[in-house]
């Protein structure tokens, strides 16, 4: 009987690494996202929840003081939004869609992170869920705040 136990643990044992070999790495982190919001801010929960959806752990922090939040994180004047957030080392301002936080963890650029400055209309948490994001640019932008496009939508 211990014998037969033992074959079934390596078995096991075999199929679970087996497993966790295919899935990707960002698959295989937990990947939790911080983010930053005035208490007032119903579109902000929205956008959370969006993330959500598409997998992410999000922790919300309600805060009083966002420009001292966007501030701290490099985050310049001209391309902020409504809430701050990060995730693996990278701010991500605003209602930046889940695809491409994705990308991001994906490729890893050398940038300080995303934005999608002020609050478009047509994107996550801003317009019903499950509409897919329209007529606005996500941004990548550096410790310097030069942006450049990362995604048009």
């Amino acid at each position: 009987m211990q014998r037969t136990n033992s074959k079934l643990i390596t078995v096991m044992a075999g199929v679970l690494i087996s497993a966790a070999a295919m899935l990707s790495p960002l698959q295989a982190m937990a990947t939790e996202v911080v983010m930053y919001k005035s208490p007032n801010c119903g579109c902000c929960t929205d956008w959370a929840d969006s993330l959500r959806k598409e997998g992410f752990t999000v922790v919300e922090n309600q805060r009083e003081d966002m420009d001292r939040i966007k501030a701290s994180y490099g985050v310049p004047e001209k391309l902020s939004s409504c809430h701050t957030a990060t995730v693996d080392g990278y701010v991500i301002e605003g209602h930046v869609p889940a695809a491409d936080v994705k990308r991001l963890l994906d490729e890893k650029p050398a940038i300080v992170g995303l934005t999608a400055p002020g609050m478009p209309m047509k994107s996550p948490g801003m317009q019903p869920a499950g509409l897919p994001p329209k007529n606005y640019d996500v941004l990548a932008f550096d410790k310097d705040g030069k942006a450049v496009v990362f995604s048009h939508y």
